[in-house]
């Protein structure tokens, strides 16, 4: 089971994406709706990220890491250049360019990349974001006590 475990400096609680359990809940979605996130554009990433998220105090600016362990775009069959991590979903795209690739003895093994939010409505936007992203890949959203 992979999930994605999301932190937060501004209280003492911890959340986490994990896959949902309640299947009559789950909805259909459509490819227009689909959240997705790519290194190459058109590309989507199949590999669900670790992401952690840090928050100021006063919620005004907020960082978030997503590590990717042995993503698809090192795949031997996928052609392109990764030019940044974009957040595709039906509001648009968030785009960074902190993309850095990790290599053990000389063979691609993970990539972790870094969104800076730097308002609430920034903050809130990669939410809803991160929402869609778990409704698409059958991730429920669960917040630690």
């Amino acid at each position: 089971m992979k999930s994605i475990a999301i932190l937060a400096t501004i209280a003492p609680l911890a959340a986490a994406f994990a896959p949902a359990d309640r299947p009559a809940l789950r909805s259909l979605r459509t490819s227009l709706d689909a959240a997705k996130i790519e290194f190459i554009r058109g590309v989507e990433e199949k590999t669900i990220p670790d992401v952690k998220l840090t928050r100021a105090r006063d919620g005004g600016s907020g960082t978030a890491t997503f590590n990717f362990s042995n993503p698809n775009v090192f795949d031997a069959s996928i052609q392109g250049d990764i030019t940044g991590m974009f957040l595709v979903d039906d509001e648009g795209e968030l785009t960074t360019n902190d993309v850095n690739a990790r290599f053990v003895n000389g063979k691609p093994q993970s990539i972790e990349s870094m969104v800076v939010m730097q308002s609430p409505a920034e903050w809130d936007r990669f939410m809803r974001f991160m929402e869609r992203y778990a409704e698409s890949n059958d991730l429920g959203f669960t917040k630690a006590g």
